[in-house]
């Protein structure tokens, strides 16, 4: 291990002690003083962010990944608010869950405690920066992390105000590193770092993923792709389903929230299909469709198989017609990554059924998948959106970022 990332690490772990003898009174505080110093900083964090934007652009970046890595004082001011929304949860570090008497007269019970140090390995968004800081920090962690060598002027200006604010609070500015050095060669030699790191979430692409789970010797929290379906039922309102698609894949189109696929159902084919094509047609998205799609508007791309599985995070949708719900929860449960589902529906049972065969983090009816996010589901932010079925599923806040220890209260007892 370099001598870098040896400091990094004992700096995390010295950090993370202090962190875990913080009230929650003095927690809250350190969130709310980086909060303020998000905003009054906000020239700082554009101009220091406007660098790796122009890089981007220089390079060729497809525009959906640009808006990714794109700050404006309105995403500053989330990042602020969702900081201020971590403070005003109630903290879990502390909580007891439960507490039985055994026969002897021993009291055993469970405390929430803190995972320790928490790495995160990630691409692009600066914002996630700022999440993960106000998550961890909330629930007692230190955490280290490695953004993307595209957002690395960003990533270091936002930890660079997060710890303005704690040295404002008088609090440990150690609870949060940023690997400045962005090599591959570091970022491997961070997996192998389970001498300081208890915990490693990786957020970012599929190869990103795929990287950490296949080279880390630190435990690690898998956070998928999104592949997410929307899917048509016979019975659906169309109005309010074309609405909802639309929402789905172009309010953000690079994200792993945002549709990707359709699933149609025979019998209202004729009427949807034509109405989607227009509505995205508006927004310049290219629909890959299947040739009984293609029949009804022979304007759409031809769709090849790979399409049913590719995550585009980009103005690209596929597009299939099924006979029956259980041939739409076949085709999604093959092809989905685990993330977010939905269906468009009237029908009570088939509702219901989806919700209960579909194999996702989060499941949907008659709502767009974009809601797959931490904010939107009260959290305040989000570390990462797990998509694997250990420790943690679906957007993972505060309670994800623990763990427990049993704690025993005896009066004597020894064992005969």
């Amino acid at each position: 291990m370099n001598e870098y990332l040896e400091e990094l690490g004992k700096n995390a772990k010295k950090a993370a002690r202090l962190l875990n003898n913080l009230s929650q009174e003095e927690k809250n505080e350190g969130l709310l003083s980086v909060a303020d110093q998000l905003i009054s900083q906000t020239p700082y964090l554009l101009e220091e962010n406007q660098i790796d934007v122009q890089k981007a652009i220089e390079n060729g970046v497809k525009d959906s990944l640009v808006d990714r890595l794109r700050l404006t004082p309105e995403r500053i001011g989330a990042m602020a608010e969702g900081l201020r929304q971590i403070a005003a949860l109630e903290d879990p570090i502390g909580e007891i869950l439960s507490m039985k008497t055994r026969p002897n007269g021993l009291q055993i019970g469970q405390m929430r405690v803190p995972l320790g140090v928490i790495g995160i390995i990630y691409e692009s968004r600066p914002n996630v920066t700022a999440d993960a800081f106000g998550l961890c920090f909330k629930t007692g962690n230190a955490v280290i992390l490695r953004g993307g060598s595209d957002a690395i002027h960003s990533n270091i200006a936002v930890k660079n105000v997060i710890q303005d604010g704690l040295e404002d609070a008088a609090l440990p500015k150690t609870a949060i590193a940023l690997l400045e050095d962005t090599s591959r060669e570091t970022a491997a030699e961070m997996m192998k770092c389970d001498e300081y790191i208890d915990v490693l979430i990786p957020r970012g692409g599929a190869g990103l993923i795929r990287s950490v789970m296949e080279n880390s010797t630190i435990p690690v929290i898998e956070t998928g792709t999104g592949n997410c379906h929307i899917y048509v039922d016979e019975s659906a309102d169309l109005d309010m389903a074309v609405r909802i698609i639309e929402n789905a894949k172009t309010q953000r189109m690079g994200v792993c929230n945002a549709c990707e696929s359709l699933v149609i159902h025979r019998s209202v084919a004729d009427k949807i299909i034509p109405m989607i094509a227009d509505t995205l047609g508006k927004k310049k998205v290219e629909i890959r469709a299947d040739e009984d799609s293609r029949v009804i508007a022979p304007q759409l791309t031809p769709a090849s198989k790979e399409d049913w599985g590719t995550e585009y995070l980009d103005a690209i949708i596929s597009m299939k017609v099924v006979d029956s719900i259980e041939e739409a929860i076949e085709h999604i449960n093959q092809y989905n990554t685990g993330h977010s589902e939905a269906i468009i529906t009237s029908n009570y049972k088939n509702a219901l059924r989806f919700q209960r065969e579909i194999d996702a983090a989060a499941v949907y009816v008659n709502a767009s998948t974009r809601f797959t996010d931490g904010f939107e589901f009260g959290f305040g932010a989000e570390i990462g959106i797990s998509t694997q079925k250990l420790h943690a599923r679906g957007p993972m806040g505060l309670l994800a970022l623990t763990t427990t220890k049993y704690v025993i209260f005896g009066d004597g007892q020894i064992r005969e």
